[in-house]
């Protein structure tokens, strides 16, 4: 009889374990022109679907407020008025327009989300055949300045003060919603996920193996093989990058990124990734970084607590900021001759 309860027990433990054992579940969907991957550890299926659903849709009513293409979001409104009137936004439009501005000043202006109003002269689809005169670049940045914007805080009122003035968030919104989808995928129980906004990640707490996640740097040179990983527990990663839109022109590459101060595609950088606590200050500051060059971006990092980078430059050489330590990354890339040192 004990023989037979002792199996019995045996089976029933067995049964539990399986019930119990933690499974990692993932949903994708196509937001903010990226794709978006949501993933979470969790024990039940139908209740972590239903968290993933709830924290896309959560992006979505982001998308619908930040999107400069959809003319009825409050975005699109501010930049219709511009030259005319202010307009009232959203406490939570509002503070996210406060906030870029704190990153535009942090990076003297290598960041700022009035670069929307750019005339398009630099066109990546092929079409280009020569380098723009210096008259037509310095001309494109007219209606760039995030210091001649005009906000009211208390009516929460947003003034574009020359007409064709635009504000656009595609330097920090996808950091925005991915940051808003992991706070509500914790609030709703799930102690362990990754947010990944088209490349923006941010992930919180550790593995159900008792691990961090494991996050992968990209080779700029070899784009589809990883340069380095690491091992991330509650931090963002952002990486901005010159290697999947660019231009070469009688033999000289031109980067997608601009330097909204001057008009001109920013050299010397292939890549920069930002790890700090926060996805939208990671978006934000990655592409400050990159248009404010190495020495200028290391010594700002190196100022900031909890905040760490790493730079690739056109030379094939890996710069890091003090605080980030070389043995926490992996070389996962044989075909590179890349050479890692810390930076100043």
């Amino acid at each position: 009889m004990k023989h037979g309860f002792l199996v019995l027990f045996l089976l029933a433990a067995r049964l539990l374990s399986a019930q119990d054992e933690v499974r990692t579940f993932h949903l994708h969907e196509e937001r903010m022109g990226s794709s978006f991957v949501y993933t979470v550890e969790g024990w039940d299926s139908a209740s972590a679907i239903s968290a993933l659903k709830q924290a896309d849709a959560e992006v979505a009513r982001i998308e619908a407020l930040i999107s400069s293409w959809q003319n009825s979001s409050e975005t699109s409104r501010i930049n219709q008025a511009a030259g005319q009137e202010a307009v009232v936004a959203s406490e939570e439009l509002f503070q996210l327009i406060v906030r870029s501005i704190k990153v535009s000043g942090l990076t003297d202006g290598a960041f700022d989300i009035s670069y929307a109003g750019v005339d398009k002269i630099w066109k990546y689809d092929g079409t280009i055949e020569q380098i723009p005169d210096s008259q037509t670049v310095d001309h494109s940045v007219r209606l760039i300045g995030y210091g001649r914007m005009v906000l009211n805080e208390t009516d929460r009122s947003v003034f574009l003060p020359d007409a064709g003035m635009k504000i656009g968030f595609g330097a920090i919104g996808k950091g925005y919603a991915a940051d808003r989808a992991a706070t509500m995928l914790r609030e709703l129980g799930f102690d362990a996920g990754v947010v990944n906004a088209g490349g923006d990640l941010i992930c919180w707490g550790s593995r159900a193996n008792g691990k961090g996640w494991q996050i992968s740097i990209a080779d700029p040179v070899h784009p589809n093989t990883i340069l380095a990983s690491l091992d991330i527990r509650n931090m963002a990663v952002v990486t901005s990058g010159n290697y999947e839109k660019f231009i070469d022109l009688d033999g000289i590459r031109y980067s997608h990124i601009i330097d909204p101060r001057t008009g001109w595609p920013v050299r010397g950088i292939r890549s920069v990734t930002v790890i700090s606590p926060i996805a939208e200050f990671s978006d934000a500051l990655a592409t400050g970084l990159f248009v404010m060059g190495v020495e200028e971006a290391l010594s700002l990092v190196n100022q900031i607590d909890r905040i760490e980078c790493l730079i690739i430059t056109d030379d094939n050489e890996i710069l890091t900021s003090k605080g980030l330590d070389l043995e926490l990354l992996q070389r996962d890339s044989e075909s590179t001759d890349f050479q890692f040192r810390i930076g100043n």
